[in-house]
């Protein structure tokens, strides 16, 4: 039987984020995960580690339970052991200075005109040469497929009202983790690089990438129903260096050739509820 064996949420899109035991889980993902980000001032737009790599070196974390709505109070903490809380006067500047580039922090915000969620500037007007930076792709390698996702994407850093690449949790196995660390020995495929939400432990299902055959399944984890979506692209930001794990760009060569790039599971809410460590996976098809 699978079982959840870890749970995670981050508390600003692309910073470290915290496991936890338990949460209530909602349309929205995780109780609290991805309710802040960072807003580039030079080049515009929400942005994430795929552009600003330093943000994976800053961690954050609630010193409380978080709502399951809007953007509780975070703690933010630097890599030089400093720590700061999302309503600091000054905190705009301290994640600047950390980044070396101007940005803004920001909680969620109402859809409005839209004009919050859209894209920046890019660092290309080549288009492919802008996407094989996004995902770490060489010129060889076969980009991912985009059309799968929400069309609002083409426009928006993430979908308008959320700070999510796509969709509202991701899911991944230990058994893909390990699968990857198997083919590739000398790199380390931690989990911190791949930031689930729900790591689950499926000991017992068959194949390497058990994820790949869960597409458009119902599954019961606790009190929540999930339905699981489409599996995840990986982008560059699995291939920095953060903590103790090194910059590595073999991490992506050995995805793009075992796994066509991808690695884990998206999946929508469709029964909010509680999901905790050690909960059974009940498929309801």
């Amino acid at each position: 039987m699978a079982r959840v064996q870890e749970l995670w949420r981050y508390p600003v899109k692309s910073m470290a984020g915290e496991r936890i035991a338990e949460s209530e889980v909602t349309s929205r993902g995780v109780a609290g995960d991805r309710a802040w980000a960072v807003r580039d001032e030079v080049r515009g737009g929400i942005r994430g580690a795929k552009k600003l790599a330093g943000l994976m070196k800053i961690a954050a974390e609630y010193p409380g339970p978080p709502s399951s709505e809007g953007s509780s109070p975070a703690t933010i903490r630097f890599e030089d052991g400093s720590a700061a809380s999302t309503g600091d006067e000054d905190i705009h500047k301290r994640v600047s200075d950390a980044l070396n580039h101007e940005v803004t922090l920001w909680p969620l915000v109402e859809i409005g005109d839209g004009s919050h969620y859209r894209r920046g500037a890019p660092d290309s007007a080549d288009m492919e040469k802008e996407l094989r930076a996004i995902f770490g792709r060489e010129p060889e390698e076969p980009l991912p497929d985009i059309g799968k996702f929400p069309p609002e994407l083409m426009e928006n850093e993430c979908p308008p009202g959320t700070y999510f690449d796509a969709f509202p949790l991701l899911v991944m196995t230990t058994t893909s983790l390990e699968s990857m660390g198997a083919r590739e020995p000398g790199s380390r495929f931690d989990v911190r690089r791949f930031r689930p939400n729900v790591l689950i432990d499926a000991a017992e299902a068959s194949g390497p990438f058990p994820e790949s055959a869960w597409e458009g399944r119902r599954a019961r984890i606790g009190s929540a129903t999930l339905r699981m979506g489409v599996v995840c692209p990986r982008c560059v930001m699995v291939t920095r260096g953060f903590d103790d794990l090194p910059k590595d760009p073999k991490i992506m060569r050995s995805l793009v050739r075992e796994s066509e790039g991808n690695l884990g599971l998206y999946a929508e809410i469709e029964k909010p509820g509680r999901i905790a460590q050690g909960d059974e996976i009940e498929w309801l098809d």
